[in-house]
């Protein structure tokens, strides 16, 4: 499996477990129309935009290109790059009928023609075997650093969300999501602790 180095970004979850087929990579969801009112998701793709670089990955109707156009629009296009699927008429399996524009989304395109979209958008393959599994941060780590659960744990998140640099209204979850993206466990220990 090849390893992509920019976050690539699509629609939903489906499409998301479509790419974690076809290749090893960072895959965020839109969440579909979500993004357009996801403060935090959209800062958290602007952060990974600026250090990473992002993939579009949308379906090729009219909805995937409103979510496409919102994005071009949010982030810097020096830090963005654009890859579209092809025009393929069908349904996906799991649906009972197509879409209403009766065209294959990003679930419903084979590994083949992911791949190759990734490659004509200019996507980053880093080779090599895959990395070693990352330990991530938990749930439980939050709560061991005071993070969650406490009466303070509120203030305590504030501050951390100002020294990591990422949006003040995030909540506990975006939080942790962030930092699996954005740190190994241990550098965010010990910025956590410092």
């Amino acid at each position: 499996m090849r390893r992509v180095r920019e976050v690539i970004v699509v629609e939903g979850r489906y499409d998301k477990n479509a790419l974690r087929q076809t290749v090893d990579a960072t895959v965020l969801e839109t969440k579909g129309f979500g993004v357009f009112k996801d403060r935090e998701r959209l800062a958290l793709l602007r952060r990974l935009a600026a250090e990473r670089g992002l993939i579009l990955l949308t379906d090729s109707d009219g909805a995937g290109f409103v979510i496409r156009n919102f994005l071009k629009g949010a982030i810097p296009k020096s830090q963005l790059k654009q890859a579209y699927i092809p025009d393929v008429p069908g349904k996906e399996r799991r649906k009972d009928a197509p879409g209403r524009e009766g065209k294959l989304g990003v679930e419903g395109m084979p590994p083949a023609a992911l791949l190759e979209a990734l490659e004509r958008a200019g996507a980053t393959f880093e080779d090599g075997g895959s990395p070693a599994e990352r330990e991530p941060v938990t749930k439980a780590d939050f709560y061991e650093l005071g993070l969650t659960g406490g009466p303070d744990s509120g203030a305590k998140r504030a501050a951390l969300l100002k020294k990591l640099g990422l949006p003040e209204r995030m909540t506990a979850n975006a939080l942790l999501e962030a930092v699996n993206i954005l740190y190994t466990r241990e550098t965010f220990m010990e910025l956590a602790n410092d």
